[in-house]
Formats: C-alpha cells, structure tokens, sequence
C-alpha cells in the first residue's frame, strides 16, 4: 500500500531544515538532539532533557524560542525560564491574585507558565508538590485557579532539563510526570573536535545567539504541527508500535510497561520525525531512530541489564519484522 498523503512542498522541508540549522549555529555537535526537540514541538508535546550541568541544555531552549517570530510583531515567541529549586511554589508557576490599589480590587497576575517557550530548568531540584504543578498545563495546555480555568497560550511548549538523579539535591520525577513528556533525550559531550571549535569560536557563537534569523513564525509552527497529524503512518507500523507497547508489559526485565498513551505519543512523533525528515509517511527504520527515546523513560527495569537490553531486543524484533514485509516496495 502506498502512502496517500500529498506530497509536502520544498518550502515546508526547507523552513524545518533551516530552523535545525539556525539552532545548530548555537549548539554545535548536537544535530540529532535538535532533530528530536524539533519533531516533539511538531508533534505538539513537550521534551525531558537530561544531563549534566554546562552541556547547552538551556541555551537551546532559549535558541530555539529566538528563532520562532512571535504574534503582533513580536521578534520572536514568548520565552520564559524557570529555575527550579527546594524553595519554589506552585503559585511561582502559574501565578497569583493581587491587590490593584487603582481598581481596589484583586487581579490575577499570570506566572511564567503563560508563554509560548517554557523552560523548566533543573526540574528535578524542586519538591514533587511544584513538579506536579506543571501536569495540568503540559496535558491540557490550561491551568486551575481557584475556580477558574484559564487556556495557555495555543503554541505552548515545555523544555524540562534535569540532572542525573545521582547528583546531590534532586528529587525523582514520578512516572505520571514523565509519561506526559513525549521524549526524554540526553545531550552529553560534544567529542574533541567540536569541542576545540567551540573554544576557538565562542565569541562568534554568543553572537549567533543574537543574531538568529526567524524564518518561521508561530502561527507556521501551528500550521506545521497541524500538517505532522497528516502524515501517513502505514497500518504495519501502527501494528509494530502496539506490539512493541505491549511487550514492555510482558517483559521479565521490566516492572512497568508502556501505557496506551505511550503509543499515542510515539505514533504522533514519528509523524513528526517523518516531517522533520522531509516525508509525508512514516518508514520502517522511523520505529528504530525515535523508539527508545520516546518509551525508555516510561518503563520501570527491575535490573541494570534490563534497562540496557530489554527494550532494545524489543525494538529490533519489531523492526526486523517491518524489514521482512517491504512496505514501500
């Protein structure tokens, strides 16, 4: 069966790759990462970033909020960061009631929670009380004040970075938190080479940051995402995301599988890797490149060599099947 979808236009590949490649004249070394942020944001989700302190983890959330222009003339999207710490309060997110002197009555002044681009830096230094503040508005794009309800922005994105559980002052996330970030990636180091360029160039990269063009605009990010829910996803590759789903709950080295809504969000990013890629249907080897970044972080291992094992032989056992059917033949 062939792919129905209309083939998408040179501009549209062309804005997506040079919205990677303005993003890439700031972070350097680090393509394939900015490839998975870029397919979560068309997939309309948010990314887990996790790494040790100084990797460029914040400097791409802030990168990539410049190189999106925002409504009403605005250089680029909204862009907010918090700094998560022990000390923090749901209300520092969302915001909080204040007396207006001039009105003589209480007004609500929103938290940084209202923007386009949100980073949540270190969210794993906060109380879980402040990390369950975010589920709401990353899974309803909406918050709860008081009695009333109030929308997020349309484009609302959340960049979360934390650091290795094994460092000093962290708090673990619970698995109803990381189930609502669509992906979780690691940045690590950059090898040698690019490494030496970074240091021979570092007063040209900080003006990049500065420079960026914006080749998009928010309502083309909307637009885009709308576009990533068309792309065709042949019914073997549905079949293999629900095998794969599934066997992480059948799996002797895993505690805790995969949800249903786990295979709703790795459906909706390989349609968006698929569009980051320049295609309009997903293929085969989509299922190997995104799989694990999609469902490791939602799997409990009962040991070290499941986590290392398990949802690999699960993964290559799928795609090897697909290998065998040629589905695009």
């Amino acid at each position: 069966m062939e792919p129905v979808s209309e083939p998408i236009t040179s501009n549209t590949t062309d804005a997506i790759q040079h919205l990677i490649d303005q993003i890439e004249t700031v972070i350097r070394g680090k393509r394939r990462q900015i490839e998975m942020v870029v397919t979560c944001l068309l997939a309309g989700g948010h990314i887990l970033i996790e790494d040790n302190p100084g990797t460029g983890k914040t400097v791409l959330a802030k990168t990539l909020a410049q190189c999106i222009s925002g409504e009403m003339g605005l250089d680029h999207v909204v862009f907010k960061r918090i700094q998560f710490t022990p000390d923090l309060l749901p209300m520092d997110l969302i915001g909080t009631h204040i007396f207006d002197d001039r009105t003589k009555e209480f007004v609500f002044k929103k938290g940084p929670l209202f923007c386009n681009v949100l980073l949540a830096d270190e969210i794993n230094r906060a109380s879980p009380k402040v990390q369950s503040a975010l589920l709401e508005a990353m899974a309803e794009h909406q918050v709860t004040v008081g009695d009333t309800t109030l929308k997020l922005e349309k484009m609302f994105f959340t960049i979360a970075t934390q650091n290795p559980i094994e460092m000093e002052g962290t708090y673990p996330l619970p698995a109803a938190q990381l189930d609502r970030f669509f992906m979780k990636i690691y940045f690590g180091y950059v090898d040698e080479e690019v490494e030496m360029n970074i240091y021979r160039e570092y007063l040209d990269i900080a003006q990049n940051l500065i420079e960026l063009k914006q080749n998009l605009s928010m309502n083309d990010i909307l637009s885009l995402q709308q576009q990533s829910s068309q792309v065709f996803v042949h019914d073997e590759i549905v079949r293999s995301v629900s095998h794969i789903v599934r066997d992480t709950r059948e799996h002797q080295d895993i505690a805790l599988g995969a949800s249903t809504r786990s295979g709703i969000a790795f459906l909706k990013c390989l349609r968006a890797y698929a569009l980051v890629k320049g295609r309009t249907f997903v293929i085969e080897d989509d299922v190997k490149d995104i799989a694990r970044w999609v469902l490791d972080h939602r799997l409990m291992y009962r040991n070290k060599d499941g986590r290392l094992k398990a949802l690999d032989g699960i993964i290559n056992k799928e795609v090897d099947r697909l290998a065998k059917l040629k589905l695009y033949a």
